[in-house]
This record gives C-alpha cells, sequence and structure tokens, in this order.
C-alpha cells in the first residue's frame, strides 16, 4: 500500500518509481534527439546551415563584386597570390610557348612592351592586388563571389518551390481527405490531370514565351509541385479524421476548417517536413536544368545551373569555371539528401527503434 501511494506521489511530482526526475519530450525535441545519432544527416544539416549562412550574410562578406568585369584577369586559375602576379606568369608562360613554336629565344618587341605594362601596372593598380581564390570566368569576375551569389538564386528558387508547394499542397490534400466524397473526386481527378501533363516541356515553354525572369521561373517551378504533396497530406488526413480525438473535436462543436488547422495538419507535420526537406533539392536540381539549358536565370545574375553552363564550354582548358560551382552545388545536394532521410526516419515512429 505505502509503495502504491509512493509511485502515485513521485508520478504527481514528475519522478519515476526510482524518485529520479521524467523530463517530457516534446514530438520536435525527440526528433532532434534521434536525429542527431544519425551521423549523416547531422553532418548534412551543419553543412545546410553554413550554406545558407553565408548565402544570407553575403551582401556584408569581403567578396569582389560578382558582376564587376576585368578582361585582364579573364582564365586566371585559382591562387592565393595577387591577381597581378598570377597574371604576369600566365602571359610569359604564353609568351614562353610562341617562342618555342617560332624558335625565338628573347621576347619581341611587342611582348616585352606588353610584360612591362603588366609589371607597371602591378605597382600603381590596386585591382592587381586581388587574390582570386577559386579562379575567375571568361569576363574576369570572381567565381568564388559568383558561386555564393548563384547558390544564393539557386537556394531562393528552392525555398521558394517548396513553400508554395507546401502551401497549396497541405489546404488541397487536407481539404479532399476530410471533405471525402465529390469533393475528394473532383480535386483528386484535377491531380491526375495535372499528373499527366509533361512537365518540364510546360516550364521550357512558358519560359521561352516570357522570357528569361526569375519570377516567372518561380512560377513554372511550383505549377505543379505541389501534386505529390497533396497526395501524400490525404492520405494521411483519411487515416486520421475517424480517429477519437478528431471525433471528440467533432461533438465539441468544432468546425471543419478548425479541425483541419488545429488537428489535423498538425498531426501530419512530420510528414510534411520531411518531404519539404526531400523536395528542395529536388528544385535545385529543375532550376539547374533550365539554366544548363539557356533558360533559366539571365545576367547579371546567375545560379549554380548557369555557371556550369558557362563552365562547360571551356572546361577543358579551364576546369576550375566547371567544378567549383558543381562541387558547390554538389555537396550541398547531398547534404540535403541525407538531411532529408535523416528528418524522415527522426518523425517516423517506426523508427524510433532503428535510429
Amino acid at each position: 500500500m505505502t509503495i502504491a501511494i509512493n509511485r502515485k506521489k513521485n508520478k504527481e511530482q514528475g519522478k519515476n518509481e526510482f524518485n529520479q526526475d521524467m523530463k517530457s519530450a516534446s514530438l520536435a525535441a525527440d526528433a532532434w534527439r534521434r536525429l542527431k545519432k544519425n551521423k549523416m544527416a547531422y553532418i548534412g544539416f551543419w553543412i545546410m546551415v553554413v550554406y545558407l549562412s553565408v548565402g544570407l550574410f553575403a551582401p556584408v562578406l569581403p567578396l569582389h563584386p560578382y558582376a564587376q568585369q576585368n578582361t585582364d584577369h579573364a582564365y586566371l586559375p585559382p591562387s592565393l597570390r595577387p591577381a597581378g602576379e598570377v597574371e604576369l606568369e600566365a602571359r610569359k608562360a604564353y609568351f614562353e610557348k610562341v617562342m618555342s613554336k617560332e624558335g625565338r629565344t628573347a621576347y619581341n618587341e611587342k611582348e616585352a612592351a606588353e610584360i612591362a605594362a603588366i609589371e607597371q601596372e602591378n605597382k600603381t593598380n590596386p585591382e592587381q592586388q586581388r587574390r582570386y581564390v577559386l579562379g575567375t570566368d571568361s569576363l574576369g569576375r570572381d567565381m568564388l563571389s559568383r558561386t555564393i551569389y548563384g547558390g544564393r538564386i539557386s537556394m531562393m528558387i528552392g525555398l521558394i518551390g517548396t513553400v508554395t508547394a507546401l502551401l497549396i499542397g497541405i489546404i488541397v490534400g487536407a481539404v479532399a481527405g476530410y471533405a471525402g466524397g465529390a469533393t475528394d473526386s473532383i480535386l483528386m481527378r484535377f491531380v491526375d490531370i495535372m499528373y499527366g501533363l509533361p512537365y518540364m516541356l510546360i516550364v521550357i515553354i512558358m519560359m521561352a514565351i516570357a522570357g528569361r525572369n526569375v519570377a516567372i521561373l518561380f512560377i513554372a517551378i511550383a505549377l505543379v509541385s505541389w501534386l505529390t504533396i497533396a497526395r501524400v497530406v490525404r492520405g494521411q488526413v483519411m487515416s486520421l479524421k475517424n480517429t477519437e480525438f478528431i471525433l471528440a473535436a467533432r461533438s465539441m462543436g468544432a468546425g471543419s476548417w478548425h479541425i483541419i488547422l488545429h488537428h489535423l495538419i498538425p498531426n501530419t507535420l512530420g510528414i510534411i517536413i520531411a518531404y519539404a526537406a526531400l523536395s528542395l533539392p529536388e528544385f535545385i536540381m529543375s532550376e539547374s536544368f533550365l539554366s544548363f539549358l539557356g533558360l533559366g536565370v539571365s545576367a547579371p545574375l546567375a545560379s549554380w545551373g548557369s555557371l556550369i553552363s558557362d563552365g562547360v564550354q571551356g572546361m577543358q582548358l579551364y576546369p576550375w569555371c566547371l567544378l567549383v560551382p558543381a562541387i558547390t552545388m554538389t555537396v550541398f545536394l547531398f547534404a540535403m539528401n541525407f538531411l532529408g532521410d535523416g528528418v524522415r526516419d527522426a518523425f517516423d515512429p517506426q523508427s524510433k527503434n532503428r535510429v
């Protein structure tokens, strides 16, 4: 009898049978704890934080202007040395190849004058002291700056596409799943029709007709991006709408929209977050594909896709123009995919014993 009373007293005070404090964990805290046990997902999370932080604070970072051109610095390789020294070395190497081909052992008058001009400019022009850590492109623009600002555009497109997909898909899926009947049939037949359309072809046609505009690109990518999440949310809502807590809310006089917004959608939050983490890299890939085809972001703006498209043209002679944006985007996509898989497992009740 005394033991039972003590257990009841400890439970009321938040203690277990050994008189130890018991801490309640919310869904988010429990998911975060399991996510940290997934090493690849946890690393992916911090990589994403670094990317987002650099993109967000890019305007205050000590970067060269991403659109500023200097043709004298065109195609400079990655280096920690001043640009003037790298330029002078590159010109001398080029002239040595010319002399070897022509059988000369000394510079001609024009070559000597050009080298002297570069040496003089190195002493007087502050721009010659710039350091291009990741090299420059065909117009002498800093690849580090353009990759960071291109990442801002790519990540913004992915984020806007994901948010748009969630807003439309959650509403359509929740309404269809909760209402059922004719409403469900009409909405799902509309989704089926949209699924049957050649998505990428429509996006290409829209970009070709409306022009290379960032706003049009947002609309084109988000056009049918909500279809999958709508079906997923509909299935979750259909499995929840006849459960006890929904019946209790309905018996207390709660309206349909109140039940959808305050009970059904919050209980599908785990799968929604997992979908968002997995769909963001898909939108970035779609934008990169369009930019690679020349239908994406227009100059002077850039994205990872447009930078890769530009780098492909001279990849044999100037590989850094391709490798820098390609590796940057690849690392981000891998990190997001690992994070998305980890988030899905963290919010999946069936995975508690696996992670």
